[in-house]
């Protein structure tokens, strides 16, 4: 083994990405400095960048980002594509990509509208973006109940206060847990007369702002104790499931929902009251998510999605590779 194939040398990869992307050396000219061969130079290019030695960041240009999004337009029939410059940091990543939605609604909603909120990280970072918030007369409504997570206050309710106070507007609550045991408790807290008019008022909202989550065992349903890592991955290699939307309405990479152990345990918007929502947002910043997105914007439901650069480009080559 030489030092170049020796994993802990940083100092020689740094050495030589420094001379390639600061002095703008060749490959060619690399080989020759260390007597290496130009095949090598590039193998420990791309294991600085693997390693965080280097880290590239694309900033894109407003066209570029237009470009993207016409082409999600005419690719899935929705009505936008908001599409934020990618950033490593993945807490940097989804604030990026919650400005464009708040952006967005602070254009967009008018007096007397009504907005139906779901739950997780990437719709509560729209609720903490730090902005100018113009005011509106209109209602945030919790379209899923609600959750617990030490140290994250990223259930539904909390989110659709937080917007209410930023927009100067008002906040409906879901009386009910977002995750029962079984469809029997879901029955019963269904016919709830408070919990039943509440939803019925969240399905006939103008616009949703919800979640998209992957079949990963690491995901927000399971680290919340709603769905087991062995269901999940059931779902995902036996039949199919790559991805949910708002909490559950588990679907495959055609966008076709999927009948799963894990159904009918979560209390909120199901997908069929989503599709008869004009406007429904789908928030999805982390890299991850590609294949979920892709699904879920075949599935109909979404009328804008939220994402990053990366992901919309992969999604789109994701597309053209699979029609079938």
């Amino acid at each position: 083994m030489d030092v170049f194939d020796n994993p802990q040398d940083t100092d020689i990869l740094t050495e030589i990405a420094i001379a390639y992307y600061e002095h703008e050396q060749t490959q060619e000219e690399i080989a020759q400095r260390f007597g290496i061969s130009r095949i090598k130079v590039g193998r420990l290019l791309k294991k600085a960048r693997t390693e965080g030695i280097v880290e590239i960041s694309v900033k894109y240009h407003p066209v570029f980002s237009s470009k993207i999004e016409q082409q999600f337009v005419n690719a899935f029939g929705i009505k936008r594509a908001l599409i934020a410059i990618d950033h490593q940091d993945e807490a940097e990543q989804r604030r990026q990509v919650a400005a464009l939605v708040t952006n967005y609604l602070s254009s967009t909603l008018k007096d007397g509208m009504t907005i139906a909120v779901g739950q997780g990280r990437n719709v509560a970072a729209v609720a903490s973006h730090i902005g100018i918030f113009p005011e509106k007369q209109c209602k945030f409504i919790c379209g899923i109940g609600g959750t617990l997570r030490d140290g994250e206050l990223i259930d539904a309710d909390h989110i659709s206060r937080n917007l209410a106070r930023k927009f100067n507007a008002t906040s409906e609550t879901l009386y009910a847990p977002a995750y029962v045991e079984n469809s029997e408790l879901k029955k019963a807290f269904l016919q709830n007369r408070v919990i039943k008019e509440t939803l019925e008022r969240a399905s006939k909202a103008d616009i949703a702002l919800v979640g998209l989550g992957d079949m990963s065992k690491n995901s927000y349903m399971v680290q919340l104790g709603w769905f087991t890592p062995q269901e999940i991955k059931n779902a995902n290699q036996h039949q199919g499931v790559i991805g949910e939307i708002a909490g559950y309405s588990f679907f495959n990479i055609q966008g076709q929902l999927v009948d799963t152990v894990m159904n009918d345990r979560v209390i909120g918007l199901n997908i069929d009251e989503l599709k008869n929502i004009p406007c429904v947002i789908a928030i999805a910043a982390e890299n991850t998510k590609a294949t979920a997105i892709l699904g879920a914007l075949r599935s109909g439901v979404i009328d804008i999605i939220a994402t990053s650069a990366s992901n919309a480009q992969k999604i789109l080559r994701l597309h053209l590779n699979n029609r079938s």
